[in-house]
């Protein structure tokens, strides 16, 4: 635990010492105990121009949680209508500086990006996708704390001001055929950032992000650890682990001891949180983008027509934590997760007339 907390400590100190610095080099910074290879590797002019370009926007006043809901004063309100009308109005305000493009023209700018006229409409594409991610964002912070813990996520973790992430993935890129090559290439050697620039297989997010094929390299023992990987599926793992390694910045051993790849017992607790995100990727994309298909207009599919999807990329953008660790979460608590409302008493039992009258009505 205490070599736990002064290493989130000591990365920490890398983004805020660094932003001062001058001058190019490597800060080489001791991960575990001595002798295991264990150290983390920062380039400080990236460092410095990544935690400069990592400050969130103002947050917005906070708004009271008296009075009506939001479900109460607005038509079809769907998802946030637990929160006060108060609170509803504070989101979306938020939202238009997260997502909406600061570029364009008035009718189409703040809340013109996602709503028509009529406010209740659900014409635009842009407020169904809106809908579903704020649902998402609600289950990110109130389900998945072993990865996000309690810095928790809003939609500027992802989109940065932008209306789509600029961080995202579709299906199978496939690179053109390299010229002189007959053979089929099976996915390889064909270099692309998702695998750093490699001869690795190219899309390592379809079978891993996508599907839940198994993440797996060599066993410890030559016959009977029931390790059927072959190196071509080894090579698969090799390619996701060098998207994570970019997308965080780090080098292997920020999860992995160098002396024992596979072994749990000796590696960081930054592999487990690492466990945790690969299977929240895959829920994300399995249960909130992909069923949202149908929706989007054919200019934001990719060539096989699919959804954009998530990474590793799409939230860490380079950095180890998303944005240096800034807790964004606590600055919108309307996004950590559905308010209790106040239950409605049930309607009072009808009273059984008076024996009297019974008996008067029988007459």
């Amino acid at each position: 635990m205490i070599r736990a907390t002064r290493l989130m400590i000591m990365l920490a100190c890398v983004g805020t010492a660094l932003t001062a610095c001058s001058g190019s080099g490597v800060e080489s910074v001791q991960h575990g105990f001595r002798g295991t290879g264990m150290a983390l590797l920062f380039d400080k002019e990236r460092v410095a121009a990544q935690y400069a370009a990592s400050t969130p926007p103002p947050v917005q006043p906070p708004a009271s949680a008296e009075g009506p809901t939001a479900g109460q004063v607005y038509q079809n309100v769907k998802v946030l209508d637990d929160l006060s009308a108060g609170e509803f109005a504070r989101v979306m305000l938020a939202m238009t500086e997260w997502v909406v493009p600061k570029d364009l023209p008035p009718e189409q700018a703040s809340c013109n990006f996602c709503h028509s006229s009529d406010l209740a409409d659900d014409s635009k594409y842009q407020k169904v996708v809106a809908r579903r991610m704020l649902q998402m964002t609600r289950d990110i912070n109130s389900q998945w704390q072993p990865h996000v813990g309690t810095t928790g996520v809003t939609c500027y973790t992802c989109h940065r001001g932008n209306p789509v992430p600029a961080y995202a993935w579709f299906s199978d890129p496939a690179p053109a055929q390299r010229p002189g090559i007959v053979a089929n290439s099976a996915g390889q050697n064909s270099p692309t950032l998702a695998a750093g620039l490699t001869s690795l297989p190219h899309d390592p997010f379809t079978p891993f992000l996508l599907g839940d094929e198994p993440i797996r390299v060599g066993g410890v023992t030559v016959t009977g650890n029931g390790n059927r990987q072959s190196i071509k599926q080894a090579e698969w793992t090799y390619s996701l682990m060098m998207h994570m390694s970019n997308s965080l910045g780090v080098n292997c051993s920020y999860c992995h001891n160098t002396r024992a790849w596979g072994d749990w017992s000796q590696s960081s607790p930054q592999r487990v949180t690492a466990w945790h995100g690969i299977r929240l990727s895959r829920a994300l994309n399995r249960d909130y983008l992909v069923p949202l298909t149908d929706v989007f207009p054919a200019h934001r599919l990719g060539a096989k027509g699919d959804v954009a999807k998530v990474n590793c990329s799409t939230c860490h953008q380079g950095v180890y934590k998303p944005m240096f660790g800034a807790a964004l979460a606590k600055d919108y608590p309307e996004l950590t997760g559905r308010k209790a409302l106040p239950e409605t008493p049930p309607p009072a039992a009808e009273e059984a007339p008076p024996a009297a009258a019974a008996t008067v009505s029988q007459r």
